[in-house]
């Protein structure tokens, strides 16, 4: 199946203009989707009709990263930025959860190591990239040096592009080119570039911090650096609107989905995916004469065993 196209249009920044998050809404998109409320102002049957739309992405993306893997020929990376507990890790483990692990890979971006802080910003994203006929996920990616480091500059005295007076606007506009150099590349190799941002409400991230300091099974998902850096919010939105306006291409396009409700955000990165994968139009690897003929004699030798 798939989403009204006018969704994904509306979830895409077109490349070239503002990413305008302020007036996007963190909680639904504005197609008709998921139907009405129910009368009790709940949102049971629209959770509903999310997660049976869910199902069916998980299953198709099953099939098509089955294409994916026998054709060889195209990767597809999946980018996930997100401020803290926008749901990365649930949006991975419920979309994802019909693929073949032996095709998939999720690769977390923490607080970058010596290793990579002696390299170029770029460089830890590229030695994690799939190969042909596989997915990888980037749990938090490359973008971090151009959010993160936007947010906290002095992070940058760490590397060896390190500034006595501080980076200026050329230096982040160097980064932005860098990174649509970079994709682009990518694409030109046959690597299908889905970057979504989950956006995310600072009430809803409230709620759910609470949510984690409250349920003593939830414990281990706070972090005190998770408070500090809500602190921050203002300036994470405005370090986001600039990044992701500056390299959402044609190539590689961002997409804004709300997140406020997981299971609207899970169904619509699902959408997301499985549109990307259907766009290379795979088909089931032709067969050879000869390899055809191999398999009509191995039919007939099985079927003439007693």
């Amino acid at each position: 199946m798939k989403l009204n196209v006018e969704i994904l249009d509306e979830m895409r920044v077109t490349p070239g203009e503002p990413a305008d998050l302020h007036a996007r809404s963190t909680k639904r998109v504005s197609a008709e989707w998921l139907g009405p409320r129910d009368n009790d102002g709940r949102d049971k049957q629209r959770k509903k009709v999310a997660e049976e739309d869910l199902k069916e992405f998980v299953d198709e993306l099953s099939v098509a990263q089955d294409l994916l893997w026998a054709n060889g020929t195209h990767a597809l990376l999946i980018v996930l930025q997100a401020m803290d507990a926008a749901g990365k890790d649930g949006t991975i483990k419920h979309v994802m959860s019909g693929v073949n692990p032996q095709g998939c890979r999720v690769v977390s971006f923490k607080q970058p190591s010596r290793e990579e802080l002696a390299h170029d910003f770029l460089w830890r994203g590229s030695k994690a990239l799939p190969e042909l006929g596989a997915i990888s996920i980037f749990n938090r990616s490359y973008y971090e040096d151009v959010l993160v480091t936007r947010v906290h500059p002095e992070l940058l005295d760490k590397t060896h592009e390190r500034r006595s007076s501080g980076p200026d606007e050329e230096f982040w506009k160097d980064r932005y080119a860098d990174i649509n150099a970079f994709e682009h590349h990518l694409h030109r190799s046959r690597t299908r570039i889905v970057k979504v941002f989950l956006n995310l409400s600072p009430g809803e991230q409230k709620k759910r911090f609470l949510s984690r300091l409250e349920d003593p099974a939830k414990n281990w998902k706070f972090s005190a650096a998770d408070l500090a850096e809500r602190k921050h919010w203002n300036e994470y939105q405005s370090a986001y609107e600039e990044a992701l306006g500056a390299t959402s291409t044609p190539w590689a396009p961002w997409y804004v989905v709300p997140a406020d409700h997981k299971y609207a955000a899970r169904a619509l990165v699902g959408s997301l995916i499985v549109d990307a994968i259907e766009q290379l139009k795979l088909q089931p690897p032709a067969i050879t004469t000869d390899n055809h003929e191999a398999l009509v004699k191995a039919k007939k030798e099985l079927l003439a065993e007693t």
